[in-house]
């Protein structure tokens, strides 16, 4: 924007600067002066660049107030979701359930997978919810996964994916290609994350799940 401004009033400047010029000229053509002598030729020119330089300063100086102007800073909307995942063994199949929460407003989310382990449905669940978020939020992510939790929190994660899928142990990390994704996600967003006991008193918690296990039930 304030390049546009700052191309703007040089442009300003110019065409006052060529009108002038041109009103000078048509004034000696239709009126012409008395010859002058060099101290007043030099008088007018000097006359002539404090009109310019005064224009060029008030250009400049608008410029600088509407850039000033602070504009309304940009607050991201905060959203709390719920997330669980559930498999009847493991591997074998499974589903995952989440809730998203915006002000009044509750969204539920759930799907499923034939052949699958559960974690890769806790990760699915979260990464499906960060998916339908069309904007930048603050999110409060909820998951009773130990797995997510500390591995977002602790910055597991992210040290997997830097030496390339590799754990501490030495040993490969699993589910690179889920991870790459939430990593992702979690990059774009920030994401706050909240361990909860499963099957406890969390109602939200304890709904997600009932959505994980209808989903891997409808695949048996």
């Amino acid at each position: 924007m304030y390049l546009i401004l700052t191309i703007v009033g040089k442009a300003l400047l110019s065409i006052v600067t060529v009108l002038l010029f041109l009103f000078i000229c048509l004034s000696f053509l239709l009126f012409p002066p008395i010859p002058p002598t060099m101290c007043q030729f030099e008088r007018s020119i000097e006359k002539m660049l404090d009109f310019v330089i005064a224009i060029y300063i008030k250009i400049c100086y608008a410029i600088k107030e509407i850039k000033g102007k602070k504009e309304k800073p940009y607050i991201m909307k905060t959203i709390t979701i719920y997330t669980d995942g559930a498999c009847s063994g493991n591997p074998g199949p499974g589903g995952w359930g989440a809730i998203l929460q915006y002000g009044e407003h509750t969204k539920e989310m759930s799907g499923g997978e034939p052949q699958t382990t559960n974690n890769r449905m806790e990760l699915t669940a979260v990464i499906r919810a960060l998916q339908v978020l069309k904007e930048p939020c603050t999110v409060e992510l909820y998951s009773d996964s130990k797995y997510v939790i500390d591995a977002l929190e602790k910055g597991w994660a992210r040290s997997w994916r830097a030496k390339g899928w590799i754990k501490s142990d030495k040993k490969p990390a699993l589910n690179p290609d889920l991870w790459e994704t939430l990593l992702d996600l979690c990059e774009k967003h920030q994401v706050h994350t909240h361990w909860v006991k499963g099957h406890a008193e969390n109602p939200y918690n304890n709904r997600c799940d009932q959505l994980a296990v209808g989903e891997w039930q409808k695949l048996k």
